[in-house]
């Protein structure tokens, strides 16, 4: 698994002299293609995004690079949008078309997809604005697969909060094998 979240791409860089948002902007772009060489450097066989891939409003630009790279990775891509990067109507989580290898958790609900070929089920939720409920409060994973995976954007260790807040007692009731959070 490459686990992999807070990329903030596109960010307003202020306070920052132009100098240094152009660089710290390239350093940014390079992300999405540096974790697609990771994956295939390191022969992993699933990616999890969890969260705030863009600070805001994407460019297309970062859009076209994003895609490419995910589509490069080449194994199931699956995202869970954070307060950032959260699920609004007008979202390129909704609006674009994404590589069949992606599969963005648009609901704010935990929602399950199946991988067979890995043995696996994977859980996850998107934001729908800047706040986010406990998504684990109440949540058990079930089925025959080997391995429950979840990701999601929150805040660990609490029972409170405006993030996805997530307690110790939330996240062991969960019965899930592994939490993939940002």
């Amino acid at each position: 698994i490459l686990h992999s979240a807070d990329w903030h791409l596109d960010p307003a860089f202020t306070g920052r002299s132009p100098e240094e948002a152009r660089f710290l902007s390239g350093e940014l772009a390079a992300v999405p293609d540096k974790i697609a060489s990771l994956r295939k450097s390191e022969g992993c066989d699933l990616v999890l995004l969890a969260g705030d891939l863009f600070d805001g409003e994407a460019s297309r630009e970062t859009l076209t690079i994003l895609k490419k790279a995910l589509a490069d990775c080449a194994v199931p891509v699956l995202i869970s949008p954070g307060n950032h990067d959260f699920c609004a109507p007008d979202s390129p989580y909704l609006s674009e078309t994404w590589p069949e290898n992606v599969h963005i958790f648009t609901h704010r609900a935990m929602e399950s997809i199946t991988l067979p070929e890995l043995d696996c089920k994977i859980y996850g939720a998107g934001y729908s604005a800047m706040d986010c409920p406990a998504l684990l409060k109440n949540f058990q994973a079930s089925g025959e697969e080997n391995w429950h995976i979840g990701v999601l954007h929150g805040e660990a260790d609490t029972s409170r909060g405006s993030y996805c807040p997530i307690s110790k007692e939330q996240l062991r009731d969960s019965a899930l094998t592994y939490l993939a959070l940002g």
